[in-house]
């Protein structure tokens, strides 16, 4: 069973036990403390020594936006809303993912810079079209109304920040950012992006996203010999960025801050829970394949480990009795369920799916490949009613592969295997006490540390 979700948060250290004016946060998703030792990651070691590293307890679910939005505001999904990285629209009746506009959400970042005067920047993280961090990045590229890619592209605070980094390195290579080619090119990418916001901006507060052990975790799992080869992958990637920084004038004063938002859980079973409501005569499809969400009494908006099921009042307790039978689902939240976990939010669907430590939830809902919709074997992540790792494997007949049983790691649950890890490191670090950090303690301690009210 999972884990319910600490109410009572407090932050990590003391913040007056560190003196610092410049905090840098490295998120290494996928990393966990076991990983850090002088063989595979020697530089990671160096800068955070045993006493100087912990666990980091994710929120439920432990994905990627309700992770990061959770580390960034220190509150719970059910405060903030980000549930998955989709979001159901009730009004519109539309499932989106990976969208890319701030909206209302108010980040450290964003606090720190326009109530403090702080100077803050971040890149690559998610939702930050619009923020009013001093300086960031994203990957947005021009698209067509049907989300092919006409030209590459990224939103950054200043305007033509992405105009001279491209000048300079070349486009951000969004191929091996995600999909079949994904590799530690967008990593490294993103890491001389960084240093050049150093070196131009010197931002109080820097949060950079590195994302090269999410491919091999999920392709591979975190068991094999995959996983550990990109360890020392990353940990040279880091390693050029780190002997940057302690170049940089600031160095005596900066604190590193490393977290990461997840850990993985090898998997071998998919799950398909639209399967099931569409043979429950639930969930309905339109001419082309693709799901047709207005016409449908119910629909599950599926994401790793955790599946959101949408369902008309009326029809609750028949989606319920739908997919509680599927083998591989660990848990059915109900209303209640959802308050211990911490996700009682409109967002959440009425009832949410968690998936047992080697399942996870694909969104398939057709049997036969020729009923699947266009977008299926194609890298198509807005699209896509749910997230889908198939995208990490090229496909016999597109792009991506429909193969399901490829996929090698997941996440979403949570329990002590896939804790994440908090790690202080640089010339104003100070030890910690050998005791699990929460997600919503991170913000508070970088606020401590900064001095923000």
């Amino acid at each position: 069973m999972t884990e319910h979700t600490p109410t009572s948060p407090t932050p990590p250290v003391p913040h007056e036990s560190i003196d610092a004016d410049r905090i840098v946060v490295l998120d290494v998703v996928g990393l966990q403390p076991h990983h850090v030792d002088d063989d595979r990651t020697p530089a990671l070691a160096e800068q955070f020594p045993t006493d100087q590293m912990t666990d980091l307890r994710p929120p439920f679910p432990a994905l990627t936006v309700p992770a990061q939005t959770t580390l960034a505001t220190g509150t719970l999904p059910r405060d903030h809303g980000d549930v998955s990285s989709g979001e159901y629209d009730r009004e519109r009746d539309v499932a989106e993912l990976w969208e890319r506009d701030r909206a209302d959400r108010n980040r450290i970042w964003e606090y720190a810079s326009d109530e403090a005067g702080l100077t803050t920047g971040v890149l690559n993280f998610q939702h930050l079209i619009g923020t009013s961090a001093d300086v960031a990045l994203t990957p947005s590229p021009i698209e067509d109304e049907d989300n092919n890619i006409l030209e590459m592209n990224c939103w950054t605070n200043p305007d033509g920040f992405y105009d001279d980094l491209r000048e300079a390195y070349g486009h951000f290579p969004l191929h091996s950012y995600w999909g079949p080619g994904a590799s530690a090119e967008s990593s490294e990418w993103i890491l001389t992006a960084a240093r050049e916001a150093v070196e131009r901006f010197d931002p109080d507060l820097l949060w950079v996203y590195v994302p090269h052990l999410d491919y091999v975790g999920q392709s591979d799992g975190p068991e094999y010999d995959a996983f550990e080869a990109e360890l020392e992958t990353v940990d040279g990637l880091l390693s050029s960025f780190l002997d940057f920084l302690a170049e940089t004038d600031r160095w005596d004063d900066t604190l590193l801050t490393l977290v990461s938002e997840y850990g993985f859980h090898g998997v071998d079973q998919p799950v398909f829970p639209n399967r099931a409501l569409r043979e429950a005569g639930l969930l309905e499809t339109a001419d082309d394949g693709d799901v047709d969400i207005p016409t449908s009494d119910a629909f599950a908006m599926v994401d790793h480990q955790i599946a959101h099921v949408y369902a008309d009042e009326d029809v609750q307790a028949e989606a319920r009795d739908a997919v509680s039978g599927l083998e591989g689902v660990d848990e059915i939240l109900d209303e209640g369920e959802k308050s211990d976990y911490g996700i009682d939010h409109p967002n959440a669907g009425d009832l949410v799916l968690v998936a047992e430590e080697t399942a996870w939830f694909q969104y398939y809902w057709w049997d036969d490949r020729a009923d699947a919709p266009p977008y299926a074997t194609d890298m198509d992540i807005h699209k896509k009613p749910g997230f889908d790792p198939c995208e990490l494997f090229f496909g016999e007949d597109g792009l991506v592969s429909l193969d399901p049983t490829k996929v090698g790691g997941s996440h979403g649950r949570v329990d002590d295997s896939t804790y994440g890890c908090f790690g202080l490191g640089g010339p104003a670090a100070s030890g910690l006490e050998d005791e699990t950090v929460d997600a919503t303690a991170v913000t508070p301690f970088l606020e401590d540390v900064l001095g923000l009210e």
